[in-house]
Parts: C-alpha cells; sequence; structure tokens
C-alpha cells in the first residue's frame, strides 16, 4: 500500500514528493523536494493575475509542469529504491494559478495545473488530481482540504488541539476533543515575505527570519495591511495570491510615509503572525496544544511572532512542531494528498463540509489510470 503525495504550494519554490505507506497508520517512508526552475516559476506568478495571451501560456505551463511533477515521482522513487509497479497511486495537487471561491456559486472557481495525463504517462502510475474543483461544485471553497487529513492524523480524545499550516497562504485546523473540525486559511504565510525579499534583494526567502529581526515593526503600515476585509470575514473561508501580493503592500505603503525596506519585511512578518494567531481566537474554543507545519515553521522570527501575539492575545497553549506527532512538518501536505488520492480510490469522500462549507461531503478527485505495456492498468 504505497502511495506518493505531490504538493506545489502558494511558496512556488519547489514540489514536495513524499512516499508513503497507508495501509495501517500513515508512515513516511520518503521524500524529495524537486525545485521549480526561476522561469517556471515566474510563469506561475504571471498567471496568478489577470493578464494577456492566458490560454497558450497556461496550455504550455500546464505540461511543463505535469513533466516536472513527473520528475519529482521519479526522483522518489528512486530514493525509496522502488518502481512504478509498487505504487498504488499518486495524488497530486497541481499548482494553484487562480482561486476564486468568494464569487456568485454559479461562477466560484479554483484552476490548479501539472497536466496529471502527462504524470500518468510518463511514471506509469495511476494519478488521481484536480481535487478542489468538486468541493466548489458543491457549493463550498475548495479550501483548505488538508485539515480533513490532520483531523484523521492529529485529533485527540483528550487534548484540544490547533495545527497551523506555513506556506505561502497559512491555513489553520481545530480538532476538538469531541470529535469536532473548524479549518480556514488565515491569511498570507510566507508570500509576502518571501515577495518583499525577492523584490528588494533578489533573494527568494528570509532565511530563518533574520532580515525581518533587524528592522523594527511600522504600526501604522501593520494596521493598514491588516484592514484588508478577508481578514474580518467569518469562517469558512480560503484566500490566495489574488487577494495578497506585492500590489496590496504597495498600495498601502503609498498611504503613508517613507519606510525602509528592512522595516516593511519586519511588519510583513507581523501581519502573517498577527493574522494567525487571530484565526486561533477566532476559533473561540479553548486550545491546549498547537501545532506548526509547512515551509514556514523555518522561519524563527515568525514563529517567535506567532508565540508572542498568542500570548498578548491570552492564549496560554503549548507550540510544537508536527514532528513531535511523527509527521515531520515540512511534508504534511504532500502526505495529505496521498492519503487523499488513497479515499478517491476507495470511494470514500476527502473534503470536510464544516471547513469549506460545501453541501455535503464529496468524493474528490479525478482518476487518471496508468497504462503498461504488459497490459495492467
Amino acid at each position: 500500500q504505497y502511495f506518493i503525495g505531490l504538493m506545489s504550494g502558494t511558496s512556488i519554490d519547489s514540489i514536495d514528493a513524499v512516499l508513503m505507506n497507508l495501509s495501517a497508520e500513515p508512515a513516511l517512508l520518503t521524500y524529495h523536494s524537486e525545485p521549480i526552475p526561476a522561469e517556471i516559476k515566474r510563469e506561475i506568478l504571471a498567471l496568478c493575475l489577470p493578464g494577456d495571451n492566458e490560454i497558450e501560456r497556461l496550455g504550455r505551463l500546464d505540461r511543463q509542469l505535469g513533466q516536472l511533477f513527473a520528475t519529482a515521482v521519479e526522483q522518489l522513487l528512486r530514493k525509496g529504491d522502488l518502481s512504478a509497479t509498487q505504487i498504488t497511486v499518486i495524488g497530486s495537487h497541481g499548482q494553484t494559478v487562480r482561486h476564486r471561491p468568494a464569487q456568485r456559486q454559479s461562477t466560484a472557481f479554483t484552476l490548479q495545473i501539472g497536466d496529471p495525463n502527462t504524470i500518468a504517462e510518463l511514471t506509469g502510475i495511476t494519478t488521481v488530481a484536480d481535487f478542489r474543483r468538486r468541493d466548489i461544485a458543491a457549493g463550498g471553497e475548495g479550501a483548505p482540504l488538508v485539515p480533513a487529513f490532520h483531523h484523521a492524523l492529529f485529533a485527540s480524545r483528550n487534548k484540544a488541539r490547533a495545527i497551523v499550516n506555513i506556506g505561502g497562504m497559512a491555513n489553520l485546523s481545530y480538532l476538538g476533543t469531541d470529535g469536532s473540525l473548524i479549518g480556514f486559511d488565515t491569511g498570507p504565510g510566507n508570500c509576502l515575505i518571501d515577495s518583499w525579499i525577492q523584490r528588494c534583494r533578489g533573494e527568494s526567502f528570509d532565511a530563518d527570519g533574520h532580515w525581518a529581526a533587524q528592522g523594527k515593526c511600522q504600526p501604522a503600515l501593520l494596521e493598514a495591511l491588516l484592514a484588508h476585509p478577508y481578514f474580518k470575514r467569518p469562517p469558512p473561508k480560503s484566500t490566495g495570491r489574488e487577494a495578497f501580493h506585492l500590489d496590496y503592500v504597495l498600495a498601502a505603503l503609498a498611504a503613508g510615509g517613507e519606510i525602509s525596506d528592512r522595516d516593511v519585511q519586519t511588519t510583513l512578518t507581523h501581519v502573517s503572525a498577527a493574522s494567525i494567531a487571530a484565526g486561533i481566537c477566532q476559533i473561540d474554543r479553548p486550545v491546549t496544544e498547537i501545532y506548526l507545519c509547512g515551509g514556514g515553521t523555518h522561519n524563527r522570527t515568525l514563529c517567535d511572532l506567532i508565540s508572542h501575539y498568542l500570548q498578548r492575545d491570552g492564549i496560554s497553549a503549548s507550540i510544537d512542531h508536527t514532528d513531535a506527532l511523527g509527521l515531520p512538518a515540512d511534508w504534511v501536505e504532500a502526505a495529505a494528498f496521498a492519503w487523499l488520492a488513497q479515499r478517491t480510490l476507495a470511494r470514500q469522500c476527502g473534503n470536510a463540509p464544516s471547513v469549506t462549507a460545501a453541501s455535503g461531503e464529496r468524493i474528490l478527485g479525478g482518476i487518471y489510470p496508468a497504462f503498461r505495456q504488459h497490459g495492467d492498468a
């Protein structure tokens, strides 16, 4: 029962690939991170906002990403010393290029690319993809989907837990001792932090939050950025780069005085930390333990600020990484899509209506069968 999960998130830095044994308790066997070339990252970012010649650019990029996802699978199999015939299925999240759930229901949509036909053809492994659109069709937000996995893996009957995934966007799962599940996107995680340091210093991310740690938070800018209407919306809710991007930052800067680039970086890190803490407060239920996962866990300044804002807001829960629960923080999201693919093949539902606001549970994703020369499909 070997399953592969593939995840490329809103940080757009790499494709995370995990090999999972899902025959009993989920177990991470090995993992691989396939870098996304700079040119492809630029193409992805360009498609995240409206522009010219979108269909042509999307079509090409869809195939290119499918090939890159297949490469990630091949590298993962080498590390795990396994062949394609030993893998039950690949669960591929794809790369989100547009997420518009908050429109009128008839025109709401979400779009992830990374052609699953190409993945199945190049790897010889059945692939499940396009997980989000069925939830949208059922009246849901289509995101976040990982809280259902968090609940299956991390829920406790004795301790109320919150799982915070800090990717490009940050999302939150509340796991109640009574079996309840609440989840939503809290807002930006790494996306603004990464975009600003890329703009100012040509670096893809703020390693360990070192640059942000040298500056000072600017209260007026922080207040302007946190005035974004998304933060005031009650859950269920989800968001993406369509709402939180550099133009949003530049507009807030234009309305105030001159601020150093370093202080902007510090303030953006405060935005992420404050909105994550506010999301936990918004749940308005007791939380005993908080576990962090995702790339943002490597940003020490961000993690320290999350703790600061939680203490300020009167939340005294312990904070740790999901490594303490048996699944390394870097690979939780990719593991979730291996698990979701398993559920799809088993004709089991994968969404959580309490999180997405869908009208009910649904089987998620489309199945793209493998074709092998000896006739097995």
